[in-house]
């Protein structure tokens, strides 16, 4: 179906139209679909494999009111899966302690001696959220000691799964549920939704209660780098409405130091950047049990003190990046490295994940940033990568390195002696430079849909926020405008970003350009360039008055169709 077809069936101007069609979708059923996710979409819950094993342990659990312990993880998706199945047990009349790990002191997994003291405390029953896939040994001391374990996870597993009661995994092989891309709370929320359906509730009050989990859903779905489709598309759409009406007041006191008052909701993009990180800063400079307190809190007070403490923990962690990531950019890399390895024992853990996602900007290679435990003496750290590399796959062709290793395609980490760091640096680059090509190392922009700048429109541009929310798996759209022409000398803002105007058939339009200074040269009045930019929110010009939107270049070059 031609894209003028597709918009018109839709009731959509051609920008979205183009990008609908180029993602794919170009069916006007899928494409209506994509464009007004539903509840309805969700999926039958009871399709993820072991889960009805699952929800009658955890409801004898309760009727015996035997100690559930949930086992969570230190970032947003674990804290925040601690927090679903914490009040989840509660509405269905239990209750159960948690435990998430200390980043640094812990690491990551579940841990032989926290089981031990769990069974020395009485508890029967711990589920995991987040972690637990790669957990055999400890899964396997569990059932020594006399306690069920469900797991439920969404990172690769083995070959064997680890010997739990009931292990709830999309990724599983013999799995059969349809989205493979859910996020560790993604996985938590399909617990609990199938729980609340059995404790006889009328639906609206189900429908109601899940409505609400999917506020927090939403965060951690967008905070973990899932692809914004399917299930997860429907999860985060009505999640983020959502935070129209708040009534968590820790949830309410993490908006309000993040700046979203008076009515504001962050979207996808400002989750990531500006919600996520003080989430994650509790769990990277100190303790994560600070984000389920602010969660679970009943007392107002508390709860902004919480939220304060994330907010200059936040601060505290991107002094530390930036003086981690200085250091690392200072180093010469060659044209002839593939894959990157830094190390340093001084360097806060907790940070190196970030500093290894921003290297990886900048540098368009594969990262690992390492640092030194001292409690232990072994080099702990995280890896992250471009499109075209398989950390994991990597990592698994060199097990004999560390001392454990996991994570997916893009984000991994791994535990070593420090004596093994030279031959994973080497190994490391040696697996990268057979597998990658230059053009992998390119910093390449994906054009959705080439436009003229006639077609830029209040409505148009309210259809290509229509496709949000916008994150990983559903990029905001990248247009291209060819043959335009600059029609006035650029003006700098704070030394190194650049806004300036092009005009193509009598139209204009303005476009801010970051951290791009050092082009200004190639933006003379008259020049005829090609542009590749975005559409963005901008609650800054809405709250002035002006259009809620603006331009933002991504790139440019001397024009290929000149006239």
């Amino acid at each position: 179906m031609d894209t003028a077809t597709l918009g018109a069936q839709l009731g959509i101007t051609s920008p979205a139209s183009k990008v609908l069609a180029h993602r794919g979708l170009t069916d006007p059923v899928a494409a209506r679909r994509f464009l007004h996710p539903s509840l309805e979409d969700l999926l039958d819950p009871l399709t993820l494999r072991d889960l009805p094993v699952a929800i009658e342990r955890i409801r004898k659990a309760i009727a015996d009111s035997e100690k559930i312990l949930i086992y969570g993880d230190y970032d947003v998706d674990g804290t925040t899966s601690v927090v679903l199945l914490t009040k989840a047990i509660e509405l269905a009349g239990g209750a159960a302690d948690y435990h998430v790990p200390h980043r640094l002191r812990d690491g990551y997994g579940m841990r032989p001696e926290v089981v031990e003291a769990m069974a020395a405390d009485g508890v029967k029953l711990i589920v995991s959220v987040d972690t637990g896939i790669r957990a055999a040994e400890v899964v396997k001391r569990a059932g020594e000691l006399g306690i069920d374990v469900i797991i439920t996870d969404h990172h690769l597993p083995e070959s064997e799964l680890p010997p739990a009661l009931a292990v709830l995994n999309p990724n599983r092989p013999d799995c059969p549920y349809a989205d493979k891309n859910l996020c560790g709370a993604g996985v938590a929320f399909k617990l609990v939704q199938g729980l609340l359906a059995t404790l006889g509730w009328p639906d609206s009050k189900v429908r109601r209660v899940c409505e609400s989990f999917l506020k927090i859903a939403a965060i951690a779905t967008v905070a973990d780098v899932v692809p914004l489709t399917g299930e997860n598309r429907v999860i985060v759409k009505h999640g983020l409405d959502g935070l129209h009406d708040v009534r968590n007041i820790g949830l309410r006191a993490l908006l309000d130091v993040a700046g979203f008052t008076g009515g504001a909701v962050p979207n996808a993009r400002q989750v990531a950047f500006q919600i996520a990180p003080r989430i994650n800063a509790a769990g990277r400079m100190d303790t994560a049990n600070a984000v389920v307190e602010l969660y679970l809190t009943a007392d107002p007070a508390r709860a902004r003190d919480l939220a304060k403490q994330l907010h200059d923990q936040n601060t505290e962690r991107q002094h530390v990046e930036l003086e981690i990531r200085e250091t690392c950019e200072r180093i010469a890399v060659e044209d002839s490295a593939s894959a990157l390895v830094y190390y340093d024992e001084t360097w806060h853990r907790g940070v190196l994940g970030i500093v290894a996602a921003r290297l990886v900007e900048r540098l368009r290679r594969p990262v690992f940033v390492l640092g030194r435990n001292a409690d232990d003496g072994l080099v702990q750290g995280s890896g992250r990568s471009i499109p075209a590399f398989h950390l994991l796959e990597a990592l698994e062709s060199m097990p004999e390195l560390f001392h454990k290793f996991g994570g997916h395609k893009h984000a991994a980490g791994v535990t070593m002696d420090v004596a093994q760091v030279e031959a994973f640096r080497h190994r490391f680059n040696a697996y990268a430079a057979a597998r990658l090509t230059p053009d992998d190392f390119l910093r390449q922009i994906e054009i959705d849909a080439v436009i003229e700048l006639r077609e830029i429109t209040e409505r148009s541009i309210a259809d290509i926020f229509a496709l949000a929310p916008f994150g990983n798996g559903n990029p905001a759209p990248h247009f291209a405008a060819l043959n335009v022409e600059v029609a006035g000398p650029p003006v700098l803002l704070k030394e190194k970003h650049l806004r300036f105007t092009v005009r193509q058939n009598g139209r204009t339009l303005t476009l801010k350009a970051w951290n791009c200074a050092e082009r200004a040269a190639e933006l003379t009045p008259g020049a005829r360039i090609d542009i590749a930019f975005q559409i963005e929110e901008d609650a800054y010009s809405a709250a002035r008055g002006y259009p809620g939107w603006c331009a933002m270049m991504r790139d440019f070059r001397p024009a290929l169709l000149c006239v």
